[in-house]
C-alpha cells in the first residue's frame, strides 16, 4: 500500500504501526497545519483546533483531510454526539467529494435516538452498511466514547470501548460478498485506493 491519507469533526491523535510489528510513536493530529480541504491546498478556516480538538466553528467548513500520508495505521479518537446523532470516520478514500462514496466508514451513531439505528450495520462502531458491530458497547449519550481503527494491509478492526466490533479482510470472498449486497457496490474499486480520510480524530501510528 502507498502513502495514505487522513478527513474529521473533532480530533487528538494518530499512530502509523500494526500490532505485530515493532512500536511505534504516537502522532497527534490536533493542529490545524496538519489539514486541508478534500480537493484544496489549504484547510478552510472554519475549522479551528483548540485544547487537543479539532472542530468546526461555522457551517459551511465540508471535509478535511490530513497533509501527511499514511501506510497502514492504527487510529485512536474520543467521541461523542448530540441525541439522535449520526456521523462518521472515513478511510481508505479517494481526495475528492462526495467522501462517502468512495470510502470505508467507521459509523458514529446515537444507537438509542437516531434514525438510522434501525439497521444493524449503521450502529456506532460498524463498518457502515457492509460489518454489523457483534455487541453493543456504546456508552451513554453525555460520555466520551473511544474509538480505535486498526488496518494492516487488507485486515481491517474497528473497536470500540475497549472491544473489537467488526473486522474484515478487504478483497476476501466475504468482503465481496457484503460489498455486492450493500448500497456501494458501484464504488468498491475506490475502496483499494491509497488515501485515509477521518472525521474524528485522536492518535495516529504508522505500520511498519
Amino acid at each position: 500500500m502507498h502513502g495514505a491519507r487522513i478527513v474529521p469533526i473533532l480530533l487528538a491523535a494518530l499512530a502509523a504501526g500494526c500490532a505485530s510489528t515493532p512500536a511505534v510513536s504516537w502522532q497527534s493530529l490536533a493542529d490545524v497545519a496538519q489539514w486541508r480541504s478534500v480537493g484544496e491546498s489549504a484547510l478552510d478556516p472554519r475549522w479551528q483546533a483548540s485544547g487537543g480538538e479539532l472542530a468546526l466553528t461555522a457551517p459551511g467548513g465540508g471535509d478535511i483531510i490530513s497533509v501527511a500520508a499514511y501506510d497502514d495505521f492504527e487510529l485512536e479518537f474520543e467521541w461523542r454526539l448530540p441525541a439522535g446523532g449520526n456521523s462518521g470516520v472515513f478511510y481508505r478514500a479517494v481526495d475528492a467529494s462526495p467522501v462517502w462514496a468512495r470510502a470505508v466508514e467507521y459509523q458514529l451513531l446515537d444507537d438509542r435516538e437516531a434514525e438510522d439505528r434501525i439497521v444493524p450495520s449503521h450502529r456506532a462502531g460498524a463498518v457502515y452498511d457492509l460489518v454489523a458491530p457483534s455487541q453493543d458497547a456504546l456508552r451513554p449519550i453525555d460520555a466520551y466514547n473511544h474509538a480505535r481503527i486498526v488496518a494492516c494491509g487488507p485486515h481491517v478492526e474497528h473497536w470500540l470501548n475497549g472491544v473489537r466490533v467488526a473486522t474484515y479482510d478487504l478483497g476476501s470472498d466475504d468482503w465481496k460478498r457484503r460489498v455486492a449486497g450493500s448500497k456501494f457496490a458501484f464504488f468498491e474499486c475506490a475502496w483499494m485506493s491509497t488515501t485515509i480520510m477521518f472525521i474524528i480524530i485522536s492518535a495516529v501510528k504508522t505500520c511498519r
